[in-house]
């Protein structure tokens, strides 16, 4: 479904490759997570698969197309994006902002309309309470759930997102996540998840492919990485879940105070 073939990118004021041949491949209804820091290359990674990153060298192909050679704008409708920051119109409706897509592809404003009214339906906003709501009216985990109606409107195949949950808080974040992959299974979406969070990594997806410095270190499952780190970026990494558990676990025991 999603293939990456030798990508490089390196933009012009660096010495430095911000991806660094990286060659991946993520099959049809996957849920795969690009996992590392800040400056590891995954959110260029992630904007390189609908072109809003041309790569310097190799390629990238969708469903078996070279993306290069398909009209950038085209390209992006077929594919939905979700980011941290949301980016609604803030004037227009939850209705308007979730049927945008669909307007721009001509569709019949019936058919708009219940697909609108059918996503948020999906995305539990029932449509007679939030379709003519402003984005200023709702909480910010609704927001984000519009967000995510919105990059399903035109019923894409693909669905990428960077660090959709990153502002949300610890709750709301956990009830967004368990919806996504109620979402992913429902819907057999091919996913792929831009995070630097290893438990919401190893929680949502079914492979995790780690990134730093541009460069893909491990690809696996998250028992395969957890059993076989390739090396001690990755083992700590997958360390840390663990440990934030285990701590848990003691001072639910009442053997540590979390301050020690």
């Amino acid at each position: 479904m999603i293939e990456l073939d030798r990508v490089c990118k390196r933009f012009a004021a660096s010495s430095a490759n911000a991806v660094d041949s990286l060659s991946l491949s993520v099959e049809e209804g996957e849920f795969f997570a690009l996992l590392g820091g800040s400056g590891s290359g995954k959110t260029t990674t992630l904007k390189m698969i609908n072109r809003l990153i041309a790569p310097t060298s190799g390629s990238v192909r969708v469903n078996g197309e070279d993306v290069a050679t398909v009209d950038g704008a085209s390209l992006r409708r077929r594919i939905g994006y979700v980011f941290q920051g949301i980016g609604l119109f803030p004037h227009w409706t939850v209705a308007q902002n979730v049927g945008a897509v669909p307007r721009l592809l001509d569709w019949q404003r019936d058919r708009i309309r219940s697909r609108v009214d059918e996503l948020l339906e999906l995305v539990g906003l029932p449509p007679d309470e939030f379709a003519d709501r402003e984005p200023r009216a709702l909480s910010g985990g609704q927001r984000q759930r519009v967000g995510v109606a919105r990059a399903l409107a035109a019923e894409p195949p693909v669905l990428l997102m960077d660090e959709p949950f990153g502002a949300l808080d610890p709750l709301t974040r956990d009830n967004l996540q368990q919806e996504l992959r109620e979402l992913h299974a429902r819907l057999r979406l091919t996913i792929v998840l831009v995070t630097h969070d290893m438990t919401e990594a190893m929680l949502l997806a079914d492979r995790i492919g780690v990134m730093h410095e541009g460069r893909l270190l491990q690809v696996g499952t998250p028992s395969e990485l957890l059993r076989n780190p390739s090396g001690n970026i990755v083992r700590d990494l997958v360390a840390t879940p663990k440990r934030q558990a285990d701590r848990i676990e003691q001072i639910a025991r009442g053997g540590m105070d979390a301050r020690t």
